[in-house]
């Protein structure tokens, strides 16, 4: 006989919580002090909302330094962007966008044709555009390492190329935590400060912390299809094929990327409890879950980081 097993959340380690917040708050003062014109990565999702988090708490009690940087494909969810336009109001701080739409339609890249028209792979030139044109000497990303095994790879401080290329072989040693961030003219630096979180330290934290985000994160009724394995929401940019049946049903979204290849999953988690039991009983990473665009290939995140993606 089958039986089932309530899972209880584990109450949040205080004192791993502060340190981690402590280390990332470190990791993010050495950069904004030893790089000229830092930018922070901002999708409006939770990794990144905890990072902001963390900066302005790093700045405090003065206003961040800092412009937050949005690469825009023209295919974001709404409530992402409202989230991201009153987040930015709300601190006072300046909003960098490298948009997708405007790239395509000077001619400087081509839109996909992938099934679903997928842009993700088209924001790579756009962010290196975005990086030259304002001079960013370093910017800061929300990866973690327990996300994907090419992440689990990644330094802090990540060493990128001319072209913006990652060279997993090519990275600079960071023995007792001590980064070295020097760079010739054209080279940059991505700095990941919340490398060595969890999912789960993520969650926790945002409980912690009493932090607000987008409603796409809770649970609530949608019309998805099924495509590949996966719960693909309907939306003006991606419909389902022939075959795919339609139907309504209670999902969430474990993270934020575009709508064509961000897949929902089956939730009634409605509040942050809730969320967080979930997390405590899965064995499945978020991207693993729910990205179509790391299904393409065995390397296909390592393959979108040589390139120069996030």
């Amino acid at each position: 006989m089958n039986a089932t097993v309530a899972v209880t959340p584990s109450l949040p380690d205080t004192g791993q919580l502060n340190a981690l917040e402590s280390e990332s708050i470190h990791i993010i003062r050495e950069g904004i002090a030893e790089f000229d014109r830092p930018g922070i990565l901002f999708s409006g999702g939770k990794d990144s909302i905890v990072m902001l988090h963390l900066a302005v708490k790093a700045m405090a009690p003065a206003r961040l330094p800092v412009p937050v940087v949005h690469i825009d494909t023209g295919h974001n969810f709404p409530e992402v962007l409202e989230y991201r336009d009153r987040i930015v109001k709300e601190l006072g701080i300046e909003l960098v966008v490298g948009s997708v739409p405007d790239a395509i339609a000077a001619g400087r890249i081509a839109e996909s044709s992938e099934r679903g028209g997928s842009r993700n792979r088209l924001q790579t030139p756009v962010l290196m555009d975005t990086i030259r044109n304002n001079n960013f000497g370093a910017v800061y990303g929300g990866a973690r390492r327990d996300e994907e095994r090419s992440r689990a790879k990644e330094r802090v401080y990540s060493f990128r190329d001319e072209f913006g290329q990652w060279d997993p072989k090519n990275q600079r040693p960071e023995l007792w935590n001590l980064f070295n961030g020097f760079i010739h003219p054209g080279q940059h630096i991505r700095v990941f400060p919340i490398s060595n979180w969890t999912e789960l330290d993520i969650w926790q934290y945002i409980a912690d912390q009493n932090l607000e985000l987008p409603s796409i994160y809770f649970a609530y009724e949608r019309e998805v299809f099924e495509r590949d394995g996966m719960l693909m929401a309907v939306s003006d940019f991606l419909k389902p094929g022939q075959g795919e049946k339609v139907s309504t049903q209670s999902v969430r979204f474990r993270t934020v990327g575009d709508m064509t290849i961000t897949a929902a999953v089956p939730s009634t988690a409605t509040t942050l409890d809730q969320v967080i039991t979930e997390i405590a009983a899965t064995r499945t990473s978020e991207r693993g879950a729910s990205r179509a665009d790391d299904r393409t290939s065995e390397a296909a995140m390592e393959d979108r980081k040589r390139e120069g993606y996030f």
